[in-house]
């Protein structure tokens, strides 16, 4: 075979050495790094071998991980244009309990590691970086695999699109990526098969009764966008997966100002918005055969004469009234009114995604977002998908006591509880409007976006979303198919 590097463990790297003839130059390599992937320039068709260990994983899919993007990290220094993957021979524990880590799971880890490790973002560079990354990547399939991972690679390769879409409009700044400019993108998405984009404008939100929606756009001078995407992939008379992202495309804060401090990365207030429209874009180009809607609520919050203060009451879609305590809640009054017209699908099952509280970045840091639920199936479900994508969610309480903290002497209900539990909260007041609804909430204020040097969109929790509607799907092909 020609390529530019195969990455294989140790000993199919040694046996690759031998059938290329340069197997002592090949085995002498490897003894110079014996626990480390070792990455071996030969003179041959095959330009380097990328040689991965495969002892030392146990039962811990965590270490299974790491050697995995060890091995991409790798393949990523060596500038190649192409690479044959056949590590789908390593062991691996079980990613989650009964579900094997089988050559499906093993392509579609690689290839997402391997989506994460090359993605990059330099739209806005006067002179970008030369394209060095792998433009090609080819995996081995052993007999009897062929089928497993064949769809691997269809599953992995809609899933990257919808990882990109998400990370891209992400990483776009606020004065490009206005609540329009996400209308347009995901309007190009009813060029897709069973595909097709509404948008609503903030007058016919209003003759929706969207109060609490429109009070975050006041100060603004560019008008929001209420957008609804619909995926066609089941019968007519199949209820719908409805996901509704928070899209505050610039979050000053409002009245409420926020700290100067990093406030540049309020430009990915709207990654629960990107997240939505990145995995209703895998799942189409999949082909899933199931209905998924994803709505994203998208405005930008500012501070000016017209902007909502802190005591102001607005009545909401569901005709319940909030009193605004703090401006800077806001991305509950535009989900509110989301869940309310989400209402209108008569879905079976509705999954809000948020940046929404700092409180919960202090709770889980970035390593896994909270998950809240009103259905214990669907909470499990969630936080089954995350375990295997490796884009864990945390199930979190709901429970009644913590209502009390959204009293209002003057309204139905205020926007914040106070400091104490402030996630829990939050998403205690997004209860209010899910009543009846199968709901889940996802916060994901921690894990959306990276700061410091690797600043930008990490693209979660579209894996996610993506595992927990192939799940779904797997379901309903099963359901079709029994006698």
């Amino acid at each position: 075979m020609r390529t530019g590097c195969l990455v294989a463990t140790r000993e199919r790297a040694a046996q690759v050495g031998e059938e290329l003839g340069v197997g002592e130059f090949v085995a002498h390599a490897l003894e110079q790094n014996p626990k480390r992937v070792a990455v071996i320039p030969i003179p041959t068709d095959v330009r380097n071998l990328v040689a991965v260990p495969a002892d030392g994983i146990g039962d811990d899919p965590g270490k299974y991980r790491k050697r995995i993007d060890e091995a991409v990290a790798a393949v990523k220094g060596l500038a190649v244009r192409d690479a044959v993957w056949c590590l789908n021979e390593m062991p691996a524990p079980e990613p989650e309990p009964g579900v094997p880590a089988d050559a499906h799971w093993k392509t579609r880890h690689a290839l997402g590691a391997l989506s994460a490790a090359l993605y990059r973002y330099d739209e806005h560079k006067s002179k970008p970086s030369p394209d060095r990354g792998i433009a090609r990547v080819a995996v081995l399939a052993e007999p009897g695999t062929r089928t497993a991972v064949r769809r691997a690679v269809r599953d992995g390769s809609a899933l990257d699109a919808g990882l990109s879409l998400a990370r891209d409009l992400a990483n776009a700044p606020a004065n490009v990526c206005t609540p329009q400019y996400l209308a347009d993108a995901v309007s190009e998405l009813a060029r897709l098969d069973n595909v097709s984009v509404e948008v609503l404008e903030e007058a016919q939100m209003a003759e929706l009764g969207m109060g609490a929606f429109l009070s975050v756009t006041r100060g603004s001078d560019i008008p929001a966008k209420l957008i609804a995407a619909r995926y066609q992939g089941g019968s007519e008379s199949d209820a719908p997966f409805v996901l509704v992202g928070k899209g505050v495309t610039f979050d000053t804060g409002g009245i409420s100002l926020k700290p100067g401090a990093a406030m540049d990365e309020m430009k990915f207030d709207m990654c629960g918005a990107a997240s939505v429209a990145g995995a209703l874009r895998a799942a189409a180009l999949a082909n899933l055969p199931i209905n998924v809607v994803a709505i994203l609520a998208a405005a930008e919050n500012m501070p000016s004469g017209k902007a909502s203060r802190p005591g102001d009451i607005v009545s909401t879609m569901s005709g319940q009234t909030v009193e605004i305590l703090n401006t800077d809640a806001e991305g509950r009054l535009l989900l509110c009114d989301a869940l309310t017209f989400a209402r209108r699908y008569e879905p079976c099952a509705v999954v809000d995604v948020a940046t929404l509280t700092g409180a919960c970045v202090i709770a889980l840091g970035a390593h896994a977002s909270a998950l809240y639920a009103n259905d214990e199936d669907l909470g499990r479900q969630l936080a089954a998908a995350g375990r295997v994508t490796s884009d864990r969610a945390w199930p979190m309480p709901l429970w009644d006591d913590y209502q009390e903290q959204l009293k209002s002497n003057f309204a139905d209900m205020a926007n914040i509880g106070g400091r104490p539990a402030g996630s829990i909260t939050a998403a205690c007041f997004l209860s209010r409007f899910a009543d009846g609804l199968c709901w889940a909430h996802l916060d994901v204020a921690g894990t959306a976006w990276r700061s410091g040097a690797r600043k930008g969109a990490t693209g979660r929790p579209v894996p996610l979303l993506f595992q927990y509607l192939l799940d779904r799907a797997e379901e309903a092909g099963k359901a079709a198919s029994a006698p």
